[in-house]
């Protein structure tokens, strides 16, 4: 299976500690589960956890780069997708399209709407959970 994890999955599970961190960790322990992203994607990640609001010291950030490094599986996007609705997040459904992701997480309620752009399946955590964790 391929999953992309979008930012907000990702931020909640370092800061919060609940769902979000089970997915991750569950992802990560799943011999046959891949967490996809771009390295736009990625720079996202990191550019985010950098953030001041955030207070992430510097080896926290350090920890979550290496583990990306070690962890997600690159792709590169031959498509570029309009999404008016948020062009910023754009890339998560070229990612989507590229490696033909199974999973894309998020709590976003703008990609509600993308769904009929991509075949995969956009989830809340939650949802996921439900049909995927037991």
């Amino acid at each position: 299976m391929k999953i992309i994890i979008d930012t907000n999955i990702l931020v909640s599970a370092i800061i919060r500690d609940n769902l979000p961190e089970q997915l991750i960790l569950w992802l990560l322990a799943q011999p046959s589960v891949k967490w996809i992203a771009t390295t736009e994607i990625i720079m996202e990640y990191l550019d985010v956890l950098q953030r001041k609001k955030f207070d992430l010291p510097a080896d926290v950030v350090a920890q979550w780069r290496c583990l990306f490094d070690e962890q997600i599986s690159l792709v590169t996007p031959a498509i570029k997708v309009s999404f008016p609705r948020d062009r910023k997040d754009a890339k998560f459904l070229e990612c989507a399209l590229a490696c033909e992701a199974d999973v894309f997480v998020t709590g976003d309620k703008d990609f509600s709407e993308a769904q009929v752009l991509i075949c995969t399946q956009i989830m809340t955590v939650t949802q996921f959970k439900l049909a995927f964790m037991g």
